[in-house]
């Protein structure tokens, strides 16, 4: 039994059905109540008076003795004109001093409250319930007058009016046909009103049993279901707001493979790049240790000049892991200062002029006139367009130029670093910033120095600055790389 009701539609529907019951057994009640409550009523009104004409009969028969006898025959005359009704004598206090029944029946109780006489004599709003003595837990609509009896003032003649087929309320409906009606009427509003709830109900959990197996999906793996639906209700919103998550779920999966597959090539192109120049010291130290007797001193020289680049190689690329490590774990906080952006240009250029010498590349510097100095931190920017020349003079054939070139805006310089390369082909385009990454078909490095760190380092700085760095590339004309700067405040 419990694992039926374990669904959301079976407990939905359970619980409408209980109320839909409830609420018939409800209006059933009231129903009935207000069929009893009106037929009171109305058998009070059309008898207010008969206690009053009752008492006028019967006074001379209660003057100095009350003449049972004679009582008793007039009664019974009226009764059988009557039946529904029970008379009784009472004195002030509503103590019964004759009680007037059909035969079969015993007086269960000796007195009546007198509260609802007074009020009946008010001419209160009806009906006005009284104490039945033959049945003291059902109250009865009654007539009552004054009556003096046997010198006594302040008596009352009791009539209780009624018939007990109606006492309760399933005599009520059995012995009505109206009310037998009512309640068909009731039973079948409820069965109908059911059906077509249970029906709604059914249609409105579809959509609940759809997201349901989306989210079965999902859980097994399926990230490419979503749920459709399109309604503007609660139920809608939820399922654009599932489906919205599982997007994001989706890019963040994407996302995490992505990176775990450039984890994978940067362990490899980590492997690379320190196991060539290793290789070589290796070999070169070698060399020297068994060939050392038999080297002339500029052999001896020439060796050592290799393993000393390589090994500067080394230093170099662990360099740049350490501090694209730093950059990524956000531990470079920029320390902005202003500074002249020409003065480093200047300074750059000059560092890097030999290099550039010894390819034949002309490394130029065109430095407009009262160019404004920058806020920015001086030695993260310097590192930055640092490794751009140097990435230009890297991936620039021999005979090539170099071009830096600030340009002054209202609210920012723009550095640009230009060279006369191969360019860079559309596919390699956008990966040139992945760290270790060379468009080996585009822009072939010569000397085979560099590890893809270059690019990957200044982007971040310059991240770190609110700032972009952006590129362009035409094949066999060059490459262009280019970022922002915010001028200093005067």
């Amino acid at each position: 039994m419990a694992g039926i009701f374990r669904s959301f539609y079976a407990r939905i529907a359970g619980l409408f059905l209980v109320l839909l019951v409830l609420m018939g057994a409800i209006m059933l009640t009231l129903s009935v109540n207000s069929v009893v409550r009106y037929m009171d009523e109305s058998e009070q009104k059309l008898n207010r008076d008969l206690a009053a004409h009752l008492a006028a009969e019967f006074e001379p028969l209660v003057q100095d003795t009350i003449d049972t006898d004679q009582l008793r025959d007039k009664i019974n005359q009226m009764m059988g004109i009557n039946p529904r009704i029970q008379i009784y004598l009472l004195d002030n206090d509503g103590h019964i001093k004759a009680s007037f029944c059909p035969p079969d029946k015993k007086v269960e109780k000796t007195s009546v409250d007198p509260e609802p006489l007074q009020r009946f004599l008010t001419n209160a709003e009806l009906p006005i319930l009284g104490d039945n003595p033959l049945k003291p837990d059902n109250r009865k609509p009654f007539s009552a007058a004054k009556l003096e009896i046997m010198g006594e003032s302040g008596c009352y003649l009791y009539v209780i009016l009624g018939n007990e087929r109606y006492d309760s309320m399933f005599a009520v409906v059995r012995n009505s046909y109206i009310m037998q009606s009512t309640v068909m009427i009731i039973a079948l509003t409820v069965v109908f009103t059911g059906i077509v709830g249970l029906v709604l109900f059914r249609v409105l959990t579809s959509r609940i049993r759809e997201m349901n197996d989306v989210v079965n999906s999902v859980i097994a793996g399926d990230y490419n279901k979503r749920i459709n639906i399109n309604s503007t209700d609660e139920i809608g919103e939820l399922a654009r707001s599932f489906n919205h998550m599982t997007d994001t779920v989706q890019a963040n999966l994407e996302a995490l493979q992505q990176v775990d597959k450039q984890r994978r090539e940067l362990v490899a192109n980590i492997s690379h790049d320190l196991r060539s120049p290793l290789a070589s010291v290796q070999g070169y130290l070698e060399t020297l240790t068994m060939m050392g007797d038999r080297l002339t001193g500029q052999q001896k020289e020439h060796y050592i000049q290799i393993v000393i680049n390589n090994t500067r190689k080394l230093a170099r690329l662990v360099s740049e892991l350490f501090e694209l490590s730093k950059l990524d774990a956000e531990q470079v906080r920029p320390r902005f200062e202003s500074f002249c952006i020409a003065e480093l240009v200047q300074d750059l250029v000059l560092q890097y002029k030999p290099d550039a010498a010894k390819k034949n590349i002309r490394l130029l510097a065109e430095l407009p006139e009262n160019l404004p100095a920058v806020y920015a931190d001086i030695e993260l920017v310097e590192r930055a367009i640092s490794n751009l020349i140097d990435n230009a003079i890297q991936y620039t054939p021999d005979g090539g130029e170099v071009h830096i070139t600030p340009v002054n805006s209202s609210d920012y310089v723009k550095i640009e670093v230009r060279d006369t390369g191969n360019g860079i082909s559309v596919e390699d385009l956008p990966h040139i910033f992945n760290r270790f990454y060379r468009a080996d078909k585009s822009r072939s490095n010569t000397d085979g120095t560099g590890a893809g760190l270059g690019l990957a380092i200044a982007k971040k700085i310059l991240e770190l600055h609110g700032s972009d760095l952006s590129v362009s590339s035409q094949l066999n004309k060059g490459t262009s790389f280019s970022f922002n700067l915010k001028t200093a405040a005067d």
